[in-house]
C-alpha cells in the first residue's frame, strides 16, 4: 500500500523525524496537535478554545489525506490538568457529537510549550472505495 505523509511544513517536523498525519490505505493517524499556529498559541489560559483550534488543525490534516472528521474512529486527548474536564469534553462534543469516536482523557504532567493546555491525537478510517 501507498504510504502519504502530511506535513504542515513546520520546522519541527523534520528536526523531530515526525509527520502531521500518515495515512496507510484506508487508515489515517494524526500526530498530536495542540492550538500552536504559525502566529502562536490560540487560547492561552482557555482550555475550551485551545481544544476547538487543535481540532481545527486535526481537520485540516485530515482534509490532505482526503478524510474528514466524520471518518475519525478514535482521539486520545492529553490535559496538563484534568480539572479541565469539561471544557475539553464540551469542545469535543461540539466537533463529534454525532459522529462519536472511541476517545481517552488522561492528564500528563505537561507538554512542550508550558501554555499549552491539551493535544489530541485521531486516528481515521476511510470507507472503502476511497
Amino acid at each position: 500500500m501507498e504510504r502519504q505523509n502530511i506535513s504542515t511544513g513546520g520546522p519541527w517536523e523534520g528536526k523531530l523525524g515526525y509527520s502531521r498525519a500518515v495515512r496507510v490505505g484506508s487508515s489515517i493517524s494524526v500526530s498530536g496537535s495542540t492550538a500552536m499556529t504559525a502566529t502562536g498559541l490560540v487560547g492561552k489560559g482557555d482550555p475550551y478554545t485551545q481544544t476547538i483550534q487543535t481540532l481545527k488543525t486535526i481537520e485540516v490534516a485530515l482534509k490532505q489525506a482526503s478524510a474528514s472528521l466524520a471518518d475519525v474512529v478514535r482521539t486520545r486527548m492529553y490535559l496538563t490538568n484534568i480539572d479541565h474536564w469539561q471544557d475539553v469534553g464540551r469542545a469535543h462534543g461540539e466537533v463529534f457529537g454525532t459522529i462519536r469516536p472511541a476517545t481517552t482523557m488522561v492528564e500528563v504532567k505537561r507538554l512542550i510549550d508550558p501554555d499549552m493546555l491539551v493535544e489530541i491525537e485521531a486516528d481515521a478510517i476511510l470507507n472503502q472505495g476511497q
